[in-house]
């Protein structure tokens, strides 16, 4: 039975989203030495090779049978669709950009849900958060200077919002196959097997592929293969197997704000007002989508107090 968030969960979500901020601005970091578009080929490719001998079958299911195998290149298709967009997105604009625009994803996964499953139909108070939340999506791309436009940082900024969108058809793809029935470590598998067989040949093809083996391009390898791609995915699945996921989700509108701070100390990025702004609205909207029900709740019981 999955218990209530205690402190050791507490402070492992703390140390979770520290380490899903500050992916983008590692991957950032080492772009002098290796694209990000091929860190994260090689990373996913590394990760598979991991996660592989820790993938959990159903009794006589094979790990590429059709009923699995089919829905899992379509999976895999989309996340390296999402992390093609955020490698395009951090050659244009800004860790901190990035992060943020990418973590707008539960919006359209509500959305999505919406339309596709009876079960999933929007209470009106979501409504209200996703009306807030792509208000604050407007004012992140309003009032950029001559400067900003000539610099293509606004094509990053569409590009990370891509990727949000490409994150969150992932989730609704695997809710709505059969891959919703899999354990995590094999739609994990074929997500990171993807992220290997698509990106490797895009890399090549946009004359991404160069590597220079610096101190910085191997640190940032071994971070995001080993900490981001599995420990930290393999403690998240730990941990949404032993706590609610209700509980544990409400710790991930810490991400975003971990990238920008991160993104502010080591890449020293100027932040504007209008996106300061416009985050703050677009995480007051994924909380009110995410967590209605504890609202409702809180209403209702103020209201039967007064």
């Amino acid at each position: 039975m999955r218990k209530a968030i205690d402190a050791q969960a507490s402070s492992l979500m703390i140390g979770l989203c520290m380490i899903w901020g500050i992916q983008q601005v590692v991957l950032k970091i080492a772009a002098p030495d290796i694209s990000p578009m091929m860190q994260i080929a090689i990373r996913s490719g590394l990760s598979a090779l991991m996660v592989l001998p820790l993938i959990q079958l159903q009794q006589g299911v094979s790990l590429f049978s059709k009923a699995y195998f089919i829905p899992g290149i379509w999976i895999a298709f989309l996340f390296s669709a999402e992390f093609f967009f955020v490698a395009e997105a951090l050659r244009f604009t800004s860790a901190s950009h990035t992060v943020v625009l990418l973590y707008t994803a539960p919006i359209f996964v509500a959305l999505g849900l919406h339309w596709k499953l009876p079960t999933e139909r929007l209470a009106m108070i979501q409504w209200g958060g996703i009306f807030i939340a792509f208000l604050g999506i407007v004012v992140t791309f309003m009032g950029r200077d001559d400067q900003a436009i000539g610099s293509n940082m606004l094509l990053g900024d569409v590009f990370a919002l891509i990727a949000g969108i490409m994150w969150a058809l992932t989730t609704i793809s695997l809710r709505l196959t059969k891959l919703s029935d899999a354990h995590p470590t094999q739609t994990l598998f074929y997500q990171l097997l993807g992220g290997f067989v698509f990106l490797l040949p895009l890399a090549f093809i946009l004359g991404q592929a160069e590597i220079h083996w610096t101190m910085i391009a191997i640190g940032s390898l071994a971070f995001h293969t080993l900490i981001m791609s599995f420990m930290s995915l393999m403690l998240w699945f730990w941990l949404l197997r032993h706590y609610l996921a209700n509980h544990l989700g409400v710790f991930s509108f810490l991400t975003p704000i971990f990238g920008m701070i991160f993104g502010v100390i080591f890449l020293n990025e100027d932040i504007e007002m209008n996106f300061i702004l416009g985050t703050g609205l677009v995480l007051l909207g994924v909380m009110i989508v995410s967590l209605h029900q504890w609202i409702e709740k809180k209403l209702h019981f103020t209201e039967s107090t007064q």
